[in-house]
């Protein structure tokens, strides 16, 4: 099937599964994922597969602009350390916790013979980014705390950058590059550093751009080179597309708008907010397409072992966060904890860094399968699952928990 077709098919299915999952009540990013299984089984489309190039070239840039241009600096600045704990060390924590609950757990998991604590490791890096996509449009409907959304969307726009660096470090040193734990620290310092420098450089220059014009078409080309150009840049000096885009996002969302007449503001506005709908729909019907039913059946043991590493990793870390800033201007109530554990879903960002793994890395298939098979479970079942845990919370519109952690 030529991918001009493909691409025009998904978006049809897409559209269907939009109009369909408002009227069966469902998470609309869960309905697109099983209809991608449904596609993927029939071999209804093909022709389009998720590449980490086609990732990192369409899908990344756009989702990631989208979501830092509607952040406030100011909520930033005074959730920063809860946010920066969650994402930077938060994640280096996770890795360890996961790869050491899978490796405990590997005699049940009946992983295959040779399975060690070097492959755990990769798994647990490229698995350790989350996905706030379901779950911040589930909050928004429901009405749950601003901050905790804020948390959940601000933690994720980071934490992808940090995944990706420290996956490619640990990555690296499995495979027998020889970096030392000084070398990868300082990597990490310097990838993530740099990027926010370029994504701001980019940001602040495109943002005094549009307060010179006063053309709505040509603000949204603007903003549109913000968001590619940026991430482009960074990833040809080999710094983190990802943390220059959050940053160039942020900067151009708070300084920019400034600038614009409000025709110009509600132009923009629209276009991001369909760029964003259109990309998540094409990544999650993708996500289902890749996915074999049969494959992950047959590996049901480390698929379960490997999700409830993944769940221990992330409610490690998050209760951890929650106690250091217990007694802080920035303290996490305990019933936000256990929304911030559950909602941390995986999505299409660690099936892209699993299908990237060398085709000679030992046990790549039994990575990949569980890979898939964590973010199939995390995308429908935590997707699907999350509103009833709001509302037993009472962390809903109708019972809103505040900042306390009381019901108001």
């Amino acid at each position: 099937m030529p991918p001009e077709m493909a691409l025009i098919l998904l978006f049809t299915a897409a559209t269907a599964v939009a109009i369909a999952s408002r009227r069966l009540k469902i998470p609309y990013t869960v309905a697109l994922v099983l209809a991608g299984l449904g596609l993927g089984a029939t071999h209804a489309i093909r022709g389009l597969h998720l590449t980490k190039e086609l990732l990192y070239s369409v899908f990344l840039p756009g989702l990631v602009f989208e979501a830092a241009y509607h952040l406030k600096l100011s909520e930033l600045r005074d959730n920063a350390r809860a946010i920066l704990a969650l994402a930077v060390p938060g994640v280096l924590v996770a890795i360890g916790v996961t790869a050491t609950l899978l490796m405990t757990s590997s005699g049940f998991a009946e992983v295959e013979s040779g399975f060690g604590w070097s492959h755990a490791l990769v798994f647990a890096a490229l698995i350790a980014a989350t996905d706030p996509i379901a779950v911040v449009a589930l909050f928004k409907t429901l009405g749950a705390p601003p901050r905790l959304t804020l948390l959940v969307e601000a933690e994720s726009l980071v934490n992808d950058g940090t995944t990706i660096v420290l996956f490619t470090i640990v990555y690296a040193a499995v495979s027998g590059g020889g970096i030392s734990v000084a070398t990868g620290l300082l990597e990490f310092v310097e990838v993530v550093g740099l990027g926010l420098v370029v994504g701001a450089i980019v940001g602040l220059a495109v943002s005094h751009i549009i307060g010179r014009v006063d053309d709505p078409m040509i603000e949204i080309s603007l903003t549109t080179i913000a968001a590619y150009g940026s991430f482009v840049v960074a990833e040809e000096l080999h710094l983190s597309g990802v943390i220059a885009t959050v940053s160039a996002g942020m900067l151009c969302g708070n300084i920019a708008p400034r600038g614009m007449g409000p025709a110009t503001r509600v132009a923009v506005e629209s276009f991001w907010n369909y760029v964003a709908f259109a990309l998540n729909s094409l990544v999650f019907v993708l996500i289902g397409l890749e996915v074999h039913i049969g494959r992950l059946l047959s590996e049901w043991r480390p698929i379960l072992v490997a999700f409830v590493a993944v769940i221990g990793g992330r409610a490690f870390v998050v209760f951890l966060a929650t106690a250091f800033l217990r007694w802080t201007r920035e303290a996490i109530p305990w019933r936000w904890s256990v929304v911030l554990t559950w909602g941390g879903l995986r999505g299409a960002l660690s099936m892209v860094l699993a299908l990237a793994l060398d085709p000679e890395f030992p046990h790549r298939e039994i990575i990949v399968t569980m890979t898939f098979g964590v973010v199939l479970l995390s995308i429908v079942l935590q997707g699907i699952t999350t509103e009833p845990l709001l509302r037993v919370l009472g962390l809903t519109r109708d019972g809103t928990a505040g900042a306390d952690g009381h019901t108001r």
